[in-house]
């Protein structure tokens, strides 16, 4: 069963940009990870403040051989000083995943 990991990170507004920078700067990083399916960088625009690192992995082993590997070298703090206020790992498992077009329709995962 695919799983979902949301970083959701409250980042003072003054630090926003630089964030964005960096992110932008490491894309490319984690598209080679076995297991990986997809990355995504969310922006709030509105009824929240914190941004949403949100990736999908086939499964938990691919997503801990990730973080456990290239995730805490890119964490190091080569980039500078941290510009994050706080960040909370929310977990999910896909339950339901629909996407446009024939084979893709939508597949219900197990219970």
């Amino acid at each position: 069963m695919a799983i979902v990991k949301i970083n959701a990170i409250a980042v003072p507004p003054e630090h926003a940009e630089e964030l964005e920078r960096r992110f932008r700067m490491r894309a490319g990083v984690v598209e080679e990870s076995p297991g990986f399916l997809g990355f995504q960088l969310l922006r709030p625009v509105k009824g929240e403040d914190r941004y949403f690192v949100v990736t999908q992995w086939e499964d938990e082993e691919s997503y801990a051989g990730w973080r456990d590997g290239a995730a805490r070298a890119t964490h190091k703090g080569e980039h500078g000083p941290s510009v994050l206020a706080t960040a909370d790992l929310l977990e999910f498992d896909v339950l339901l995943d629909v996407r446009p077009g024939g084979e893709n329709a939508p597949r219900l995962n197990p219970l």
